[in-house]
């Protein structure tokens, strides 16, 4: 579970740049909804980096994280917004609550994650269709092989489902699924399926990383879920299996910003730069290995490579306010 605190690092460059953030121990505010691992590393990253400065990153979900800074405004504690989610950095761009990072080279990244002069990019997260083998041989049951075929009666089992999927109400993961098969079939078409899914899911998960956690208990014998976790979790012994069906593998996008007006603090700036630089390339290397550099190219053991992804356009937050109206579930 990804849990609130906060973590106060020293951290330290030259002289030069101790003079021009004010001398001294500078503090410098980093919002972020990175997993609590991930956060651990960055944490350990930025004290090896600058011994010398006071940083406090401060988790909060993606939601809550974007509706603080809007509250907040210009006027937020927060100096540098980490890994939020591209729709709610759209949100914030338009506020006008993110500094201009127009001047940032943006080269080296894939064309389809470049979308805003006001946030860069950190990952690419996917979705995909996660079974348990056990389960499902347990049970005499065939492993689906298309969206069509989680419809079938025999995935109802006992009339308790052998399906867990996230609420896209409550979780981004859970929304992208969502959002892929409108993209894929139409609006009218995917609430449809939606609607006979409901039949044979055990529950819609409050959060994304719940249907592994359901696989893992033995609970269900299939997830919608977050290709990253189950690969964790793969990793670490499970005996769980990964999957991608025609319409190919949802995603989110995740970056970073620098609050409007504190890209003036030269003690914020050459952090900012450290975080988008030398320690992305390291975050995307050991954590998600999902391409966004033209040139880099990272594996990690059992992580699916060349995943073909689906279509994610017109991923705005008024289309996802839009089509949350509708979910009933």
């Amino acid at each position: 579970m990804k849990k609130l605190f906060a973590v106060c690092l020293a951290l330290g460059i030259g002289t030069s740049m101790l003079a021009s953030c004010g001398g001294g121990k500078e503090k410098i505010v980093i919002y972020t909804s990175a997993e609590d691992y991930r956060i651990e590393y960055l944490q350990s990253r930025l004290d090896e980096e600058f011994p010398q400065y006071k940083i406090i990153l401060e988790y909060m979900s993606t939601g809550n994280h974007a509706a603080k800074l809007k509250a907040e405004g210009k006027n937020t504690e927060c100096d540098i917004s980490h890994s939020l989610e591209y729709v709610y950095l759209d949100q914030l761009s338009e506020a006008g609550i993110l500094a201009d990072l127009s001047g940032y080279d943006r080269s080296m990244y894939t064309d389809d994650v470049n979308l805003s002069d006001d946030y860069i990019i950190e990952l690419r997260n996917s979705g995909a269709i996660i079974v348990n083998p056990e389960v499902l041989e347990k049970k005499n049951l065939p492993e689906p092989a298309s969206y069509e075929d989680l419809l079938k009666p025999e995935y109802r089992g006992n009339g308790e489902g052998l399906i867990s999927m996230p609420n896209p109400k409550s979780s981004g993961s859970g929304y992208m699924f969502l959002k892929s098969l409108v993209n894929a079939w139409g609006e009218e078409e995917a609430f449809g399926y939606f609607d006979e899914l409901t039949k044979n899911v055990q529950s819609y998960t409050s959060s994304g990383s719940g249907p592994v956690n359901k696989l893992l208990q033995g609970e269900v014998a299939i997830g919608l879920g977050m290709t990253a976790q189950a690969v964790t979790q793969i990793n670490d012994g499970a005996n769980l299996k990964i999957l991608f069906f025609e319409e190919g593998a949802p995603y989110s996008l995740y970056g970073n910003a620098i609050i409007a007006g504190k890209e003036t603090r030269a003690c914020v700036k050459e952090v900012f730069d450290f975080i988008v630089g030398e320690y992305n390339i390291e975050n995307n290397q050991k954590f998600f290995p999902e391409k966004i550099y033209k040139d880099l190219d990272f594996t990690i053991e059992n992580y699916p490579a060349d995943i073909r992804y689906a279509d994610m356009s017109n991923n705005t937050l008024a289309e996802k306010s839009r089509l949350l109206e509708k979910w009933k579930y």
